[in-house]
């Protein structure tokens, strides 16, 4: 299974997605979001496939940073640019496995993975 995730290396949730692959010997990529960059494409590909709803984090400390006029009348050509812009608003981790697309370290998601 071809397993790449992304997210922050500082970032609690990711550690445990991370440490939960190393602990059953599965082997991955890691990108981290903020050094490694990541394309305005390809998060509209992950908004494409798993809502842009679900994958803008709106709880994060940089939403909240943001001017009150960005964060007004958000619709997915204006999440995504966001996004793009600012690389941690994205919801952590985003894992990519085989051509699906997950967002977040739930228990479906782990799941949907052979991990729970």
């Amino acid at each position: 299974m071809s397993l790449r995730l992304y997210g922050l290396k500082n970032c609690d949730t990711c550690r445990k997605a991370l440490k939960a692959f190393g602990a059953v010997g599965r082997e991955y990529e890691f990108v981290d979001v903020r050094t490694d960059g990541v394309s305005a494409e390809q998060i509209a590909a992950w908004a494409g496939a798993v809502g842009w709803e679900k994958l803008l984090n709106t709880k994060s400390t940089t939403w909240r940073g943001l001017p009150d006029g960005e964060k007004h009348d958000v619709d997915e050509g204006k999440a995504v640019v966001l996004m793009a812009e600012h690389t941690t608003l994205v919801k952590r981790p985003v894992i990519e496995a085989d051509g699906a697309v997950t967002v977040g370290w739930t228990a479906d998601v782990q799941a949907g993975l052979g991990l729970g």
